[in-house]
Parts: C-alpha cells; structure tokens; sequence
C-alpha cells in the first residue's frame, strides 16, 4: 500500500468536517482532530496508520496531534508520522496543522522530564528531527512542572517561536492558577498563547468552570482529549468490562475498579438518548462537546479508518434540544 503515490481527495474540504477559529486567532482547527498517541508507534501496523492519516485529511482533518512521548517506544510515533509525511503528505504541508508537546519524561536522567529550557529546547530540535519539519504550528508545555519557574517554561516556549521552530504555542493540563500566570507571561514576551488542551468529556465537566472561562478572557483556544472517557463513552462497556478492552488491562489510564455498576447504568441510559438521536453513544459523545462554543476541537484517537469514519460521522449530528442537553447532564452528572 505504502509504494502507491498518494493524492489527496480533490472534495476533502466539501466533506462533513467544518472548522472554528482558535480562540480569538486567525487559525482555525477543524472540529475533530487526529491525535496519534496510540497505534502509530513501531508495535503498531504502519499500513492502518496510513490509512487513518489518507483516510482523515480526505475528509477534511487538517490537524494531527503529537507529543515526544507518544508511541511504542517513546518517539516512535513521530518518527513513523515523519516517515508519513515524507512520502504521502509533503506536498500538502501548508494545509496541514501539525502539533507536538514535551513535559512528560522523555529520556533517563535529570534533563529528559519536566519544563526546564534545557529539556523543551531539546525537546523541539528532536521532534523536528524525527518528523523531518522545519517547524511545527503548534508546540505545547505538556503539563505545568512545579519544580521549574513558569518564567523559565514560558521563556524557552517564546524562544522556540522566535526561532521559527514553531509557529504558536500552548498548554496542556496547567491547573488553573498556573495558566492564568502562563497567558500573562506569553503575552508579556510577545508570543501570546494560542491553545489549552485538557480532558473534556460528558464525564469530566471541570473545565467549563475553570479552563474555559479564563482561555475566553484571554482570547485563548480550546481543545479537548479523551472525548469517549478511555471508551467508556461507547457501546464497549454497555454490559461491563470485556476481555479484549482496555479497562481490562492491568495498566493504562482506565481501571477496571472505574467502571462500577453506576457508570455502567449512566452509559446505558445514555446510549437510549443516543439511539433516539440516530446516534451511538460515541458519536453522540463527540457531538456534544461541539455545544460548548469554547471548544475549537476534540482529539479523537483511532485504531482503523473504519473507526475513524464512524467518529467522523458524529457531525451529520451536532444539534441537541434544550431538553437532550438537560438530560444528559442530569444522567452524567
């Protein structure tokens, strides 16, 4: 598959994804964006990772979302994107909004974790290196590191802009008191912030009393992950915990002691709404961020275009009564 000459679709703006501005920016993102923490790594299949990519910018997602930790092992999958965008994407560069993150620990030692100058300008000269760019549009302070001056971070994030490695800047997961100080530093440097990234989820609400409010004031864009809550927001857990899922395993983000008797009732109850709508529970799942206007995009994640096409298949859907959103927020508390 991979020696066949890829063209991009000639209707991959015509399709069903639409696109909103960043915040107060002239970027716009489109809805959905493809994030490649799982299943683009060396232990994944290199030829469905094509076909995710192919299969999402033909349809309009013109954002893929990286970090330098992300894959199997760690780098693997920006290496693996780079290899991708060398062969099939180059000529399309300029339609493209390609991001990366560090913060997370990267390599032993003291200087491959956290938010220090040392380690993010490291960090950017190898993500570059293994995704064969000149620059990245966006470049992210993964988590706020409270053992590093947020001078220190937001200096060396200024930098990676000014340089041109990056074209704007965000933040990932700061606590709210933190990302107030980061927007003002920013801007006070002159690379004002263009994002925030956090969890946002029909689970997980905090951020529309917290992130959303204060990214508004300041002009600042929003992106949300985790979208299906770790799946759980889907029809894999409708009747339990199966064998094959993630929830299952004795590691990772989702434990089995989070699916209880209660959240398996919510998802139930949630997946009649959804069937009601013409939906499933993901697709309703995804629609609903989309009723906030603080959210600019979600990062899905995929193991199959199949998969990805039924996510993009969310937004034939985006509408929800008054009646729907009081509901569901009853039964997701």
């Amino acid at each position: 598959m991979s020696e066949k000459k890829y063209t991009a679709s000639d209707n991959r703006y015509k399709d069903v994804v639409s696109y909103r501005h960043c915040g107060k920016s002239g970027l716009k993102l489109p809805l959905l964006s493809l994030g490649l923490w799982h299943n683009f790594g060396d232990v994944d299949s290199r030829e469905e990772a094509i076909r995710m990519l192919r299969h999402a910018f033909d349809h309009g997602i013109t954002h893929f979302d990286l970090a330098n930790n992300y894959g199997t092992p760690f780098g693997s999958a920006e290496r693996n994107f780079g290899n991708m965008m060398k062969s099939d994407f180059a000529p399309y560069r300029d339609e493209l909004i390609i991001s990366t993150k560090a913060g997370h620990e990267m390599w032993p030692g003291p200087y491959g974790d956290g938010g220090s100058r040392k380690y993010l300008m490291a960090s950017i000269d190898q993500s570059l290196k293994r995704m064969q760019l000149d620059y990245v549009d966006i470049f992210y302070s993964h988590r706020y590191d409270p053992n590093t001056p947020l001078e220190e971070t937001m200096g060396a994030l200024s930098d990676i802009v000014k340089q041109g490695k990056a074209l704007y800047v965000g933040i990932s997961k700061y606590p709210e008191d933190k990302a107030r100080e980061a927007y003002r530093l920013l801007k006070e440097n002159g690379t004002p912030c263009l994002i925030y990234q956090g969890k946002y989820n029909m689970l997980a609400r905090e951020v529309e009393y917290t992130a959303f409010p204060l990214a508004q004031k300041n002009g600042v864009g929003f992106i949300g992950f985790s979208p299906l809550a770790q799946g759980m927001l889907s029809d894999k857990y409708l009747n339990g915990i199966p064998e094959n899922s993630r929830a299952a395993l004795s590691h990772g983000f989702l434990q089995k002691n989070q699916i209880t008797p209660e959240v398996v009732e919510k998802i139930n109850r949630l997946n009649d709404i959804a069937g009601k709508r013409g939906q499933t529970l993901a697709q309703m799942a995804l629609a609903w961020c989309f009723h906030q206007p603080a959210v600019n995009s979600v990062i899905v994640g995929a193991s199959s275009a199949k998969q990805l096409q039924d996510n993009i298949d969310s937004l034939k859907n985006t509408e929800f009564t008054s009646e729907e959103l009081w509901i569901i927020g009853e039964i997701a508390g």
